[in-house]
């Protein structure tokens, strides 16, 4: 009853775990990948909570992912003058035998997820994508924009928050801005950087950093969503080393190290939902096609590697297509608007600080408790 043939499209984390946990199961996987070179990835660092963890390790990378990254069981809540407000303990989100949160690079975690797929048997076609496409009640017809074609029991469209596959289904819900940016460097990591720790009561809604392995953190500002905000003309390190003036403690050094040339990522947040059905016949979106936020709770990673392994999970399981589809979106549904809605809520919360009855805290650990219930 379950499927056989499945073309997965987007090669990111999403697409990389979705198509080793069906090549796992017997699938025969394809996935399509339309940039041309694939395996590393944006050079900034990301964070994982336990939950992601618990995917990876599922996939069998888990080891390799650790030895890469940082983990740690706590965030650090400080004032932008460096003085200490409170360390808070982060639960175990993954399990107890797993750490409640990992830094990584994301570099390394895409080049060790590529090799996994690879492993994995699955049959990757690099510089290709869609072209067009028959969605049929018994499968999916698909040519592809380098003139070839096959047929597919299924097509999981996991091509991020700007989907291509979500357009050609019809799909008119787009990303919402949340009024948020987003400035990411790499800095050194000094021995007292043992967890991640975040600034507050600054210039901007927030400063902090996560350490990613034993000599790297990965530093972030939270600023508004202006055109006068951005880099504009001007280099992102010089403009980054000024929006940051004002926070001292740990992030100090971090600031001082930003030269000019130093690379800089710098992003506006958006936030998707996806109310509709995720699925259309035999074609299903899942991760940031579908469900997308502010990086408030670091859950972003975690929701989109659960999607991949619930999907897997079901659709080679007993029920037909058509069910399992259904059963996978209204397994995912509950949990991911959670995070959404709880993400957005703390976004309004920050850009907004004197908002009567505003409780951050409580309600990052009641989304994070919630959590600790398996996907």
């Amino acid at each position: 009853m379950g499927v056989t043939r499945v073309l997965v499209v987007g090669g990111g984390i999403t697409g990389s775990v979705a198509a080793v946990a069906l090549a796992q199961r017997g699938v025969e996987a394809e996935l399509t990948e339309i940039r041309p070179e694939w395996g590393g990835g944006a050079g900034h660092g990301i964070t994982l909570q336990g939950n992601a963890l618990r995917s990876f390790r599922s996939i069998g990378v888990w080891d390799e992912v650790r030895a890469h990254g940082f983990a740690f069981d706590r965030v650090r809540l400080s004032r932008a003058d460096g003085s200490l407000i409170v360390d808070v303990p982060t639960p175990p989100t993954g399990g107890p035998d797993l750490p409640p949160t990992l830094g990584s690079l994301r570099s390394d975690l895409q080049r060790i997820l590529a090799a996994a797929v690879y492993a994995a048997g699955v049959r990757v076609r690099l510089g290709v994508t869609i072209a067009d496409w028959s969605n049929q009640p018994s499968g999916v017809d698909v040519a592809f924009t380098d003139g070839t074609s096959g047929r597919y029991d299924l097509v999981v469209g996991a091509d991020g928050i700007r989907s291509a596959t979500r357009s050609l289904l019809g799909i008119e819900t787009a990303p919402k801005p949340t009024g948020m940016s987003i400035w990411r460097v790499l800095a050194e990591r000094s021995p007292e950087m043992t967890c991640a720790e975040l600034f507050y009561e600054g210039p901007r809604y927030k400063a902090g950093y996560s350490p990613i392995s034993q000599s790297s953190v990965y530093a972030y500002l939270l600023d508004a969503d202006r055109p006068e905000t951005g880099p504009g003309d001007r280099k992102p390190g010089a403009v980054l080393r000024e929006r940051a003036t004002g926070y001292e403690g740990r992030w100090a050094p971090i600031r001082d190290a930003i030269t000019d040339d130093t690379p800089v990522n710098y992003q506006r947040i958006e936030s998707l939902l996806l109310d509709d059905p995720w699925h259309r016949g035999r074609v299903v979106l899942i991760g940031d096609a579908v469900h997308a936020c502010p990086p408030l709770i670091a859950q972003g990673a975690a929701m989109c590697t659960e999607d991949a392994i619930v999907l897997a999970d079901l659709v080679t399981g007993a029920e037909p297509v058509e069910q399992a589809l259904k059963e996978f979106m209204h397994r995912r549904m509950p949990r991911v608007r959670m995070v959404v809605e709880n993400s957005l809520q703390l976004a309004d919360w920050e850009i907004h600080p004197e908002t009567p009855g505003a409780d951050p805290a409580g309600i990052m650990a009641d989304t994070l408790a919630a959590l600790q219930e398996p996907a």
